[in-house]
């Protein structure tokens, strides 16, 4: 079922399953067995991070399927993050390595910065001060980076990319990098399409990946009448046409243009609906009208660190 599934090819001549399972806000009691569903219906991707708190429970998913023999390491692709508070360059690789144990995995396909902007070092993963605000820290993404470049050479990551960057810190990245970012993972569905962005990245050699592509419906924070997207009439009436769930025409949606996309679900009926995108395809202009509804509403803004100097979002940035 899995081989069914196409992919994207990254600038090192690397690929990655074009559909994957996100592990975000999936708890770590329910998130195992969400991972063992998703590789037995068909899943070969899937995107992790160290700070969701769940990175040995997914691992003990993988470990289970690979020794059930229903895949093997190499039919995988793992993907995790950099969290804000391991940034400095001497703490960088002991940071992936406590994520591959968590994982039970000799190497990663792909490691990601989590965030550009860094928080205070040795202490908990949201270091706060007296009133409750984000302690930073001034560690350059750029000196990050560079930490992360000799993880490729010495077998532990086969690729390294950024996530949650905008286009003006990608310009920079690449101004030192020595190793092209293969990816940058953002959050990205129709009311924030990230069109300018995806352009932007896709100019340059590198591949976007959506999160929250069903517009994270289940996120703590949302406030009362907030629009959620998978209710909204004009894609209800899309799915209705081509007997489809909305949350399917989402996942094609970015499929259709080029986008990796990895929804996230811990329910096994959702995770299959998920992976049944492959019997049909958008219309070009069924693209064009999703396109429309984009209004750059950003669901996961990280107020938590604004101000900070690297913080992606605060000028209006793309």
């Amino acid at each position: 079922m899995a081989t069914k599934v196409p992919v994207v090819k990254f600038n090192n001549g690397l690929t990655i399953p074009a559909i994957g399972i996100g592990t975000w806000k999936s708890k770590p009691g329910e998130v195992t067995q969400a991972v063992k569903d998703a590789i037995d219906i068909g899943y070969r991707h899937i995107d992790c991070a160290f700070v969701y708190g769940n990175e040995p429970e997914v691992g003990a998913a993988i470990a289970a399927k690979i020794q059930e023999g229903v895949v093997k390491r190499e039919d995988l692709f793992i993907t995790s993050k950099l969290w804000n508070t391991f940034h400095r360059p001497d703490l960088v690789e002991g940071a992936l390595r406590q994520t591959l144990a968590n994982l039970q995995l000799e190497y990663l396909d792909l490691y990601l910065i989590h965030w550009p902007q860094a928080y205070k070092e040795d202490g908990p993963l949201f270091p706060t001060d007296s009133e409750g605000k984000i302690q930073f820290s001034e560690v350059d993404y750029v000196d990050t980076w560079r930490a992360m470049e000799p993880l490729v050479s010495r077998g532990l990551v086969r690729s390294i990319g950024i996530s949650n960057f905008n286009s003006k810190q990608v310009e920079r990245l690449l101004k030192t990098a020595t190793v092209k970012p293969v990816v940058n993972q953002v959050e990205c569905h129709p009311y924030l399409n990230q069109s300018r962005l995806k352009s932007f990245c896709e100019a340059r050699g590198i591949q976007l990946t959506a999160y929250s592509p069903l517009g994270s419906p289940d996120r703590p924070w949302a406030r009362p009448g907030e629009p959620l997207l998978l209710e909204d009439p004009k894609l209800k009436s899309i799915a209705d046409r081509l007997g489809k769930t909305p949350a399917q025409i989402l996942i094609r949606y970015q499929i259709d243009r080029g986008v990796i996309v990895i929804p996230k679900s811990v329910t096994r009926a959702r995770i299959a609906s998920n992976f049944d995108v492959f019997d049909f395809k958008l219309s070009p202009e069924d693209l064009k009208l999703i396109d429309s509804f984009n209004n750059d509403e950003r669901f996961v803004p990280m107020t938590a660190s604004l101000g900070h100097k690297y913080h992606p979002f605060e000028n209006d940035e793309f």
